[in-house]
């Protein structure tokens, strides 16, 4: 009885010994440093004022821009490089895709974006950025390249704030200031043609608060609409036939096909351009704001969503802080023009 007592006792140390061994061992395991590069999992940017990504994420953007002209080229480079600035450039991935004007295409880039689940959409004018309202009321939208949201959402007596998911900033420049710039170079015109994309929300809304100024001027307006890139030309070419001055608003359309509407006014008609990237191309002069700058500031909203948690719906819609007066010296001189004071040359 003793011999069976003493063995066991010594079964129950045994197994209490081995017990501990696993408990011990396990809990080594949980408790061991992570394989890999520490650097990997520290903020790209080691200042301590800027918030820094959750230690091993990786962001998902996903980026869609309208179609390929200056302006929305110099907006998507201000949004990567704001990025890459906040986030650093391991902190998150981009997937860029351009619709090359095509609407139905801006729907589908969208849906494309929701079905991988991505972290924020970033629609560059406005209609990739009511393609991605569509196609998500979760995901972040930030736009930019956007003139008038309210106009974009049809949202009357508009705030400054969009809410739900969407936020982001406007190209518009003082649409008042930019009939003066018409007066200014040409006093003595009658007839003023506004030249634009149908397509366009809020390009239809420019023209028409640029016909209203201009009417009260004094000057005849009538305004051209152009469906897409296939008819542009035909209606250039009335509009410049019938119009002593053209304005082409802040328009995606116009600004993608530039050299067919300089092919047609350049030495015949002047151009004044809602936008530095159809000037550049076409026109005569324009109140000019910086594309790159807007698409920064829309960068570090996206950063201050993704990194701080910022609610997206309190958000309001940010303008460019500075309107530049700027000319086309290559056009002045074709049309042999003498240039106001206060221009700066484009270039």
């Amino acid at each position: 009885m003793k011999k069976s007592f003493k063995l066991l006792a010594l079964l129950l140390a045994l197994t209490m010994i081995l017990s501990l061994a696993a408990c011990s061992g396990k809990n080594a395991e949980d408790s061991a440093a992570p394989t890999g590069d520490p650097a990997e999992s520290q903020p790209a940017d080691n200042n301590p004022d800027e918030p820094a990504a959750p230690a091993g994420k990786v962001f998902q953007v996903g980026i869609s821009q309208y179609v390929t002209h200056p302006a929305l080229d110099a907006a998507t480079q201000g949004f990567i490089d704001a990025m890459n600035d906040k986030l650093g450039e391991d902190g998150w991935k981009y997937d860029l895709q351009n619709a090359a004007e095509d609407i139905p295409t801006c729907g589908t880039i969208a849906n494309s974006f929701v079905s991988k689940n991505v972290d924020l959409i970033m629609a560059n004018a406005t209609p990739a950025l009511q393609a991605a309202a569509t196609a998500t009321g979760d995901i972040p939208i930030l736009g930019t390249s956007v003139t008038e949201y309210g106009v974009a959402f049809n949202i009357k007596d508009f705030n400054g704030t969009v809410g739900g998911n969407i936020s982001g900033t406007s190209d518009l420049a003082p649409l008042d200031q930019q009939a003066e710039m018409i007066k200014e170079w040409y006093p003595d015109a009658k007839t003023v043609g506004l030249l634009y994309c149908s397509k366009e929300a809020n390009s239809q809304y420019q023209v028409d608060t640029v016909q209203g100024y201009l009417e009260g001027m004094g000057y005849e307006c009538k305004q051209y609409a152009f469906s897409d890139s296939n008819d542009i030309q035909a209606v250039c070419q009335t509009a410049s036939d019938n119009s002593d001055v053209l304005y082409v608003p802040t328009d995606n359309s116009a600004a993608a096909n530039t050299p067919i509407i300089d092919n047609i006014c350049r030495g015949v008609t002047p151009v004044f351009a809602g936008e530095e990237g159809i000037c550049e191309g076409c026109g005569v002069a324009t109140l000019s704001i910086s594309y790159y700058d807007i698409g920064y500031k829309t960068g570090e909203m996206a950063a201050e969503i993704l990194l701080n948690g910022a609610d997206i719906s309190t958000m309001p819609i940010q303008y460019a802080p500075e309107f530049v007066k700027k000319y086309n010296p290559t056009i002045c001189e074709a049309l042999n023009i003498t240039v106001p004071d206060g221009y700066e040359a484009l270039g």
